[in-house]
C-alpha cells in the first residue's frame, strides 16, 4: 500500500470543503473562464497551458495522490496562480462541484486505455460519459481528447459525430495525428519517442 503524501499547497483543494456546486469565482478571486483537465498526471500539461493563458482559470483533477502532489510542486516552482488541483474522480466531481454550462474547455489526455477487450467498458471516455459531460460545457465550450492507443482513438472518433449538440472542429477529418501548438505532456513525448502516434480529437459545443 502506497503512503499518502500530505499536500500542503495553496493550489490544492479538498472537494469536501467546497460548496455543491462550488463557487469557482470565489475560489479564484475572479470571473475568468474555466478549463478542466481530467487526469492531470504530474501537471506538465496544465502548467504549460496555464502559463500560456493567464486570463484563464484551470482546474486539474487526478485520482492519484502522488500526481496531485507533483502538480502542486510544479505550479509553485513556476509561480502559476491560476490553477487549482484536486484529488477526485471525474464523474463525482462534475456532478457535485461543477455548475452546469460553466466550463469553457475540457481536456482529457492519454487516459488509461484498458487495452484488454474485457476491460474496455472501464474506459473513461465513452459515448455515455460524453453525454454526461456535455451539460457542464458552456455554449461554445471545447472538448479535447488525445490518446496514443489506436483502438481507443478510433473508437472515440467513431462515436463523437453521433453526439447531438457537438461540432467537429477538425472536419472533414475525424482526428489528426498532429496539433501544432498543443502542449505535449511527458507521457505524449514518451509515446512519440517509441514511434507511437497520438490521436487528437477536438469538438465544440453548439450555441443555441
Amino acid at each position: 500500500m502506497q503512503t499518502v503524501i500530505q499536500i500542503d499547497s495553496p493550489f490544492y483543494l479538498r472537494a469536501e470543503e467546497l460548496s455543491s456546486p462550488a463557487d469557482w469565482q470565489f475560489v479564484f478571486g475572479n470571473a475568468n473562464p474555466i478549463t478542466l483537465e481530467i487526469g492531470s498526471g504530474t501537471g506538465d500539461f496544465v502548467a504549460a497551458l496555464a502559463g500560456e493563458q493567464p486570463q484563464q482559470n484551470f482546474i486539474a483533477i487526478d485520482y492519484y495522490n502522488k500526481g496531485c502532489y507533483k502538480t502542486c510542486r510544479r505550479l509553485e516552482r513556476l509561480g502559476l496562480t491560476n490553477v487549482r488541483v484536486l484529488r477526485e474522480e471525474a464523474r463525482q466531481f462534475l456532478l457535485e462541484r461543477i455548475p452546469l454550462h460553466s466550463l469553457s474547455t475540457v481536456h482529457i489526455n492519454c487516459p488509461d486505455p484498458w487495452p484488454k477487450k474485457r476491460h474496455r467498458k472501464r474506459r473513461l471516455v465513452s459515448r455515455e460519459f460524453l453525454e454526461f459531460l456535455l451539460p457542464y460545457l458552456a455554449p461554445g465550450g471545447e472538448f479535447f481528447f488525445a490518446t496514443d492507443f489506436d483502438d481507443y482513438g478510433l473508437d472515440v472518433a467513431d462515436f463523437m459525430p453521433q453526439l447531438s449538440g457537438m461540432t467537429n472542429l477538425l472536419a472533414p477529418e475525424l482526428f489528426r495525428y498532429e496539433r501544432p501548438g498543443y502542449p505535449l505532456s511527458r507521457y505524449m513525448e514518451k509515446f512519440l519517442a517509441q514511434g507511437k502516434q497520438i490521436h487528437f480529437i477536438h469538438y465544440q459545443k453548439d450555441t443555441p
